[in-house]
């Protein structure tokens, strides 16, 4: 474990690369979802397989979460690229990366993406879309949800889902209902500044999206296709938001052939 000082906010971050001794082929950058997430949902599923086929892989919590600090305001879309953006500098990675983001992660990548093109190699948007004036409703109206049946009523929820969705859910949900209620987070993200038309366009590195089968983003996917001038969909049926956990395999493989099309031909 490591935690890194960005100058405004430390991060944990965990990482992992081949054990071999051989030099990475290639550097991935695994950006988790919001609130109930962290980098385990990378560290217990692909990152294993990404190290072992010599990828250096960089995981973190992003701010208010997991391990990292959890400071009372700053949490827009701008405060959490520049979190990605100072990271990387800290880490002294360099190199054109490949983004791997999981929901809200992934609106993070792609917005990394679109301010960095010439630092991005390859995006994959997993359960995940840019920021856009619709994206920005949509999570406003989630995150009202949140702070107003989660936080401020916080144990009636906290029973109700202890007895219909188990003791780890309660604990996760526990945590996101203090981060909702003790940070400015609700209010931040929905305020985001979104991209532009023209800036997601602008976007020209390899785009993957991975999508459940059952999930309404899927529906996303040709928007994007016409938006996008490299970009390519995988939908996984029989699974809705949850698919990186629940489809690790699958999921890995698709981002590990992205990763060698875009340019790491000597992945093992």
């Amino acid at each position: 474990m490591a935690i890194v000082d960005t100058g405004e906010v430390r991060l944990h971050v965990q990482r992992m690369g081949p054990e071999d001794g051989r030099p990475p082929v290639a550097t991935a950058v695994l950006v988790h979802g919001l609130l109930t997430d962290s980098l385990a949902s990378y560290y217990f599923t692909v990152a294993p397989r990404f190290a072992v086929a010599g990828v250096d892989v960089v995981m973190y919590d992003l701010r208010g979460h997991g391990r990292s600090e959890r400071p009372p305001a700053g949490y827009t879309l701008d405060h959490n690229i520049d979190d990605l953006e100072a990271l990387l500098d800290r880490l002294g990675v360099t190199g054109p990366v490949h983004l791997v983001g999981n929901s809200y992660g992934g609106t993070i990548a792609f917005g990394y993406a679109a301010r960095h093109p010439q630092r991005t190699a390859s995006l994959t948007l997993i359960e995940s879309e840019p920021a856009t004036a619709a994206w920005a409703a949509k999570l406003g109206g989630i995150l009202d949800r949140v702070v107003t049946e989660l936080a401020h009523n916080e144990p009636d929820a906290i029973r109700w889902i202890t007895a219909n969705r188990g003791h780890n859910t309660a604990r996760l949900a526990k945590g996101a209902a203090r981060l909702a209620r003790d940070t400015t987070l609700g209010r931040d993200i929905p305020a985001s500044r979104v991209l532009t038309e023209d800036e997601i366009r602008a976007v020209r590195c390899p785009v993957l999206g991975v999508y459940g089968g059952d999930s309404d983003l899927v529906e996303l996917a040709p928007l994007k296709e016409a938006l996008l001038a490299d970009f390519r969909s995988v939908v996984l049926p029989g699974h809705e938001h949850s698919v990186l956990v629940e489809a690790a395999g699958t999921v890995g493989g698709h981002v590990l052939q992205l990763i060698r099309s875009a340019g790491a031909g000597a992945l093992r």
